[in-house]
């Protein structure tokens, strides 16, 4: 998701994403500690994701 992209939602919207990035990254992680997942790189993606998110809520809770 671009930049652009995440200008465009709305706070709650952003809240649901994070929400829902987090629980991919939980299952990443535990799936990563049974057996080695096969992309190792889509934890740090994943990780990047939640902090472009957080970034972007923080944003917009300071024009509100």
């Amino acid at each position: 998701m671009k930049k652009e992209d995440l200008k465009g939602l709305s706070a709650d919207e952003l809240r649901n994403e994070i929400s829902a990035e987090q629980d991919r990254l939980l299952k990443l992680k535990f799936a990563h500690a049974v057996s080695p997942v096969e992309n190792p790189m889509r934890i740090r993606e994943s990780r990047k994701r939640i902090a472009r998110l957080n970034t972007e809520l923080t944003v917009k809770s300071r024009q509100a």
